[in-house]
């Protein structure tokens, strides 16, 4: 019986320590964590693999490599956040690779345009995540598809994904708006001006992918995060209630 077996069969099963140390070994920044650090994310994942469901799509078997990668990835943002922070949606849809979406948008004409998305994830409002297993795989140096659709999950627990999560108490909305917007302007102008960023130009997409694009680095690149956007780093410190950079052997 598979590990994703036992967790539809058994709300209480555990993920077995050698599946644990091999997930931990193939994503360098869960290995900065601490030890208890380690040890309340694998409750945490454990706890997310009992609540969520996943499904597969193309093709690709289900296994419990792939749900352990997802969900020990998804809940590092949650670390100290907590699971409720993931509440409202249950479904996560892995594919092999990236994966078309159809879309249907209708102008100010009133004419409906098809056209179709090339995606490696995206997050549903209201609705399951959806993830390329080949991209889950390519985490690390400031990518990480699982992070950002994530991401976007916490941006829209308080509606549509806008750039701005729920708040928790300490930092309020005018104090967000101010840090995030300012930041997003300044990369926004970087990239428009064609300048080469560390930090993926598709954050310059909106607020929404700033949030996202920019929680991915925080995770994987905190350095760089913080040199750039010193301000922006502070906030999203005291928002996931994490501070990454201290991880690293460079960190104080």
């Amino acid at each position: 019986m598979g590990l994703f077996d036992w967790f539809k069969r058994d709300k209480a099963g555990a993920i077995p320590d050698e599946l644990w140390a091999q997930t931990i070994a193939g994503l360098p920044f869960l290995g900065d964590l601490t030890v208890d650090e380690q040890a309340s994310l694998k409750l945490l994942a454990e706890q997310f693999l009992a609540e969520k469901e996943f499904s597969t799509a193309g093709g690709l078997e289900l296994t419990d490599e792939i749900c352990v990668a997802i969900a020990a990835q998804g809940c590092l943002p949650i670390l100290h956040l907590g699971l409720a922070a993931y509440r409202d949606w249950v479904g996560i849809i892995v594919y092999p690779n990236e994966f078309v979406v159809p879309r249907h948008v209708q102008d100010e004409a009133g004419v409906v345009h098809e056209y179709a998305d090339v995606l490696s994830g995206e997050a549903w409002q209201g609705g399951p995540l959806l993830v390329s297993w080949h991209d889950v795989q390519m985490a690390g140096d400031g990518y990480n598809v699982v992070i950002h659709e994530f991401a976007h999950k916490l941006d829209m627990l308080n509606g549509e994904a806008d750039g701005m999560p729920a708040l928790h108490s300490g930092i309020g909305e005018a104090e967000w708006q101010r840090i995030f917007t300012a930041a997003y302007d300044d990369f926004c102008h970087r990239v428009d001006a064609d300048e080469e960023t560390i930090i993926d130009p598709y954050a310059s997409d909106s607020p929404a992918e700033f949030f996202a694009v920019l929680s991915e680095s925080f995770f994987e690149l905190p350095d760089v995060v913080n040199a750039e956007y010193p301000a922006l780093y502070a906030l999203l410190k005291r928002y996931y209630r994490q501070d990454p950079l201290q991880r690293w052997p460079t960190g104080a």
